[in-house]
Formats: structure tokens, C-alpha cells, sequence
């Protein structure tokens, strides 16, 4: 079986193109990850996602170890069996749900005990136990258990985290069962703090991780903030490993955080927005609850190649979301991944190119141009 591996075939300034091979096959990077929280991405087959070009997902520790639980996946194959997905899976520490949705949670330097938001029982959570289950799961790329704070720019309280973290790390590191095809990340804690960061990037660094992944963004800081603070950490990461950005993001924070060397993404933004009636295009976002889609008979994208676009008007799909019929959200998620997907073959196509500078002007333009009406184009 091939070893873990990360290689970069050509930059464009700062923006890498590279493969992270695993033991379910190759990434190439820049990826992006759907999201399929508890073994599923929503709305959409297996199958389905493939289709769209995606070559990895995204299970969540969290959630999958409440239900159906890891022992349950184990005995059933592991998660790519359980699941139906052949190709490489990464799945978090589930560290951040813990914080957002578990009831009565209690943090120590062990972990953190915690009742399911499910039924109340009593779980704990430590960065042996999440690797542990990570390993049960079958994950190619595991995640480290950090703590997750909120967005607060109370320096000491970053501060206190983050060495946190950094001594989960250290724990999560120890107890990863090494072996050909799979990794292990750890996560650059900081907050806004340029300093902060730089000492969990370096402490992470002297442990040896496969990648490091940059945690603690998009948590309710403006998209300038978090471009400043990639823009001061990516010169502290390392060179010859991947570099994850966690939970981001919009079409334009994922184009901004390429470009500045971020290899991998994941966001439940394509899929949840596919459930309430957002669709991605190359020309900005469409709600396609709006009334003006009420009689046109164009795709949601001329230019895309997915099955909502390819056979179904936007009239059809206004019908469907407005009469609740589960074929609008789908149709509109497949349509988002599908086009995240292309997103990121266009930057890998671009950088390989070197014409990055060329494809983010392009790709700003069209959004400024807007979605515009059949009516309006006509004046």
C-alpha cells in the first residue's frame, strides 16, 4: 500500500497545485471537501458526488459516534463501506460540535465530558478517544481534538486555548496508529493573533504531523480579517505538507485563501444552501424562491454541466422549492457541489497554467456583473 504523501507539481505565486495520495486513492489538490456529517452528504447519492468531480468527503466524529456509533461502523466494514464512497474520507475531531451543540459539556485537561444533544447520554471526548475513533471510522486523514473557542479578541483566552490544543496535539500525535495511506493533521490555533499563530504552527511542526489544518476562522470574522491572518501564518507553514482551512467557505473565501496556499477546504455552504434555495453560479448567488424565477426557462448556469442544469429550467426548480417537493433541494445541491467542483478544476487548471492572476479577475468580474434578467438584457 502507497504511503501518505503530498507533492506540489507547480505554484502560481503563492497558490500550490499538488496530490495528497492516501490509502483510498489520490487528491488532488487545490480540493474541496463535501460535507457528510453523519455519512451522508445530504441530499445527494454517493454516486452523485462523484459525478461532480469531488474526491474526497468529510464525516464527523461527532455525530457519527452518537449514531449509528464507531464500534457499529467498524464491525460493518468502516465508513467507506458503511457509507458507499471507494475514495479518500477525512473527518474531524468532532472537538467543534462538541462546543456548539452537546448539552452540559465540561471541559479538562483530559477532554471534555458532554450529554448527547440526541438522547442526554454521557460521553467523553479525549484526543486518545476521538483518534480512536477516527480509526474505527477508517479515516484516510484523522483530525487532532482541539478546543474550538469563540470568536473573541480577549487575547488570553486565545492564548490559554491554544497551548491547549497544542498539548492535545501532542496526545492526538502519540496515539495515531501510523500505518501506509493514512494521515494525521494538527490544527493552528490562534485567533487573530499573527503571534499566537506562529507558535501553534511551530509546535505543531516539531511534532510531525502528515498536514496541519488552520482552525478557529470563519467563525463570525469579516473575510479581510481572515485573509490577514492566512496572509501572516502561511509563511510559518510548512512547504512540503498539506494546509487545510477548516470551514470555509464562500466561493470568494475559498479563491482568496488559494492564493495564498491553502490546499483543501470543506463547508456545509454548497449543501445547505442547496436545501433552502440558494444557488452558486458563476455570476453570484440566486434565490430561487424569488418570483422573477417563477417563468424562466433558463438553467440556474448556462455553462454548467450538472443534471439541474443540463435538463431543468429555473421555472421548474422555483415550482419544486415552493411546493416542497424533495427534488428542488436536490437538484439545487447537486447543482452547488457541481459547481464548487469546477471552482477548484479551474484554479488547478489556472495555477498549473499560470494564469491564476487572470482566472480571480475573471471570476470577480462575472459576479459583479450579476445574475442578470432575460428581460433586462434585451433593453
Amino acid at each position: 500500500m502507497t504511503d501518505f504523501s503530498y507533492t506540489v507539481s507547480a505554484t502560481d505565486g503563492a497558490a500550490r497545485l499538488g496530490q495528497v495520495s492516501t490509502a483510498h486513492g489520490m487528491i488532488d489538490t487545490p480540493a474541496f471537501m463535501p460535507v457528510g456529517t453523519a455519512g451522508t452528504v445530504k441530499a445527494m447519492m454517493p454516486e452523485s458526488v462523484a459525478e461532480t468531480g469531488a474526491q474526497i468527503v468529510l464525516g464527523n466524529t461527532y455525530h457519527l459516534m452518537l449514531r449509528p456509533g464507531a464500534d457499529r461502523v467498524e464491525r460493518l466494514g468502516g465508513l467507506h463501506k458503511f457509507m458507499n464512497w471507494p475514495g479518500p474520507i477525512l473527518t474531524d475531531s468532532g472537538g467543534f460540535q462538541v462546543m456548539s451543540l452537546s448539552k452540559l459539556r465540561k471541559m479538562t485537561e483530559e477532554g471534555v465530558t458532554f450529554q448527547s444533544h440526541i438522547d442526554g447520554r454521557k460521553f467523553e471526548l479525549t484526543p486518545e478517544t476521538s483518534i480512536d475513533i477516527q480509526r474505527k471510522l477508517d479515516a484516510d486523514i484523522t483530525m487532532q481534538l482541539d478546543e474550538c473557542p469563540a470568536h473573541t479578541d480577549d487575547k488570553k483566552v486565545i492564548d490559554e486555548s491554544m497551548q491547549l490544543s497544542l498539548r492535545w496535539a501532542e496526545r492526538s500525535k502519540a496515539a495515531f496508529d501510523d500505518r501506509p495511506g493514512y494521515g494525521v493533521f494538527g490544527i493552528v490555533q490562534g485567533g487573530v493573533f499573527n503571534d499566537l499563530r506562529e507558535q501553534s504552527a511551530k509546535g505543531l511542526i516539531n511534532m510531525d504531523f502528515h498536514g496541519l489544518a488552520v482552525g478557529g476562522l470563519a467563525v463570525g470574522e469579516p473575510q479581510n480579517v481572515m485573509f490577514e491572518v492566512l496572509d501572516g501564518l502561511m509563511p510559518h507553514m510548512p512547504a512540503d505538507k498539506p494546509r487545510y482551512l477548516m470551514g470555509v467557505g464562500t466561493p470568494a473565501d475559498i479563491v482568496g485563501a488559494v492564493s495564498r496556499g491553502i490546499d483543501m477546504f470543506d463547508c456545509v455552504m454548497p449543501t445547505r444552501s442547496g436545501r433552502t434555495g440558494k444557488g452558486f453560479t458563476r455570476r453570484g448567488e440566486v434565490n430561487i424562491r424569488n418570483a422573477r424565477h417563477a417563468d424562466d426557462p433558463r438553467p440556474l448556469d448556462e455553462h454548467c454541466k450538472c443534471p439541474a442544469c443540463k435538463n431543468y429550467s429555473r421555472a421548474y426548480i422555483h415550482h419544486l422549492v415552493k411546493a416542497q417537493e424533495i427534488l428542488g433541494p436536490m437538484l439545487l445541491t447537486w447543482h452547488n457541489v457541481h459547481y464548487y467542483q469546477d471552482l477548484m478544476w479551474w484554479l488547478r487548471k489556472s495555477i498549473g497554467e499560470g494564469s491564476l492572476d487572470e482566472f480571480i479577475k475573471r471570476f470577480h468580474t462575472d459576479k459583479e456583473d450579476g445574475d442578470i434578467e432575460p428581460l433586462l438584457k434585451e433593453r
